[in-house]
């Protein structure tokens, strides 16, 4: 038995669409780690996630180290830690350590694979919600009662 054509197209189109759905699913962000190993973006599922770019040099950046060291103990939260400078691998696992650290902290920029432009200003947070979008970027230091106020919890 044949279909009528616009049935058949109706299917062809039906057909695209579920295998670019299929692809897109399957396309996974893997974010590099200060020691070099592997993170997958979609493990932070369900997590509001805060990418914070900081800097040795920078004072705020210090600041708000405890209250974001204290936000990714929360269940429900993540913080994800971007050095403005470039520092990678082991000089970055002890200027993190140096400095109080205790969130993940990863080895590279972030930004360029969800489109999000490096900072002019630091600290600079990227407030990301559990379906993985793009809330609100903030500038300054962030304190723990802030960004509670801004997930709603």
């Amino acid at each position: 038995m044949q279909y009528p054509r616009p049935f058949r197209r109706f299917l062809a189109l039906i057909t695209l669409v579920l295998a670019a759905a299929t692809i897109t699913g399957c396309e996974n962000t893997e974010l590099q780690r200060a020691d070099g190993t592997a993170v997958n973006w979609d493990d932070f599922r369900g997590r509001w996630v805060l990418v914070n770019y900081w800097a040795e040099w920078c004072k705020p950046c210090l600041e708000e180290i405890p209250e974001l060291n204290e936000l990714d103990k929360a269940p429900d939260i993540s913080v994800l830690g971007v050095n403005f400078d470039g520092v990678t691998g082991t000089a970055l696992e002890q200027l993190g350590e140096e400095m109080g650290i205790e969130f993940l902290m990863l080895g590279q920029d972030p930004g360029p694979e969800f489109g999000w432009k490096m900072p002019v200003g630091l600290p600079a947070t990227f407030i990301v919600d559990p379906s993985g979008n793009l809330v609100e970027t903030r500038f300054g230091p962030q304190t723990e009662e802030d960004i509670r106020t801004l997930i709603g919890n």
